[in-house]
């Protein structure tokens, strides 16, 4: 790991660690969840979000104004709404992909839950997710919760990771090796 990113990810695992114990003593984990769930669409929907978070050109004050105003239009809970507006203030924006990580890593393990990334070639229908779904949980022996990605450069198959553990079934990995393949052969 790189020493920016493990110093992010230090940060954000101090405040992930603050805020899941008071939402724990608050008994608000289901609302952090889903604090967590709005803020991870805004991050992923919106280049402007992702500019003010990471970008050195606004000052602390232009931060803190953005901040809480996303905040406030998207509803955030008062105690998680304080923890962004302490993280503006501390000019730390730039840790939110990562506490929001951290965080959803935190309630799943409460939860008795694991986390897969599923990457697709096209979105998955609801069917689709609680079958594969049932079938990760059948193989790691605990509740999945599936967080979906599409990626068209796969153009077909899954990519699914679990932990450490990686299942790549996509179409480009399977004419990546072939290609390889044929290269030696050549």
């Amino acid at each position: 790991m790189s020493e920016p990113a493990s110093i992010s990810t230090g940060i954000a695992q101090r405040y992930a660690s603050a805020m899941f114990d008071l939402a724990r003593e608050g008994n608000a984990l289901a609302g952090l969840e889903a604090d967590l769930d709005a803020l991870d669409a805004a991050l992923s929907g919106s280049a402007d979000l992702r500019s003010l978070i990471s970008s050195p050109i606004y000052t602390r004050d232009e931060q803190s104004a953005g901040i809480g105003a996303v905040a406030k239009a998207m509803n955030l809970s008062p105690l998680f709404g304080n923890l962004l507006a302490l993280i503006a203030s501390k000019r730390r924006l730039f840790v939110l992909p990562q506490l929001v990580r951290v965080l959803r890593d935190r309630i799943a393990a409460e939860k008795g839950e694991v986390t897969a990334e599923v990457a697709s070639a096209k979105a998955l229908t609801k069917t689709q997710s609680e079958k594969l779904a049932k079938a990760l949980s059948a193989e790691a022996g605990k509740s999945v919760k599936i967080i979906a990605t599409v990626d068209e450069s796969l153009i077909g198959g899954l990519v699914v990771k679990i932990g450490s553990k990686m299942i790549d079934t996509s179409i480009r990995s399977k004419l990546m090796a072939l290609q390889n393949t044929m290269k030696e052969v050549g």
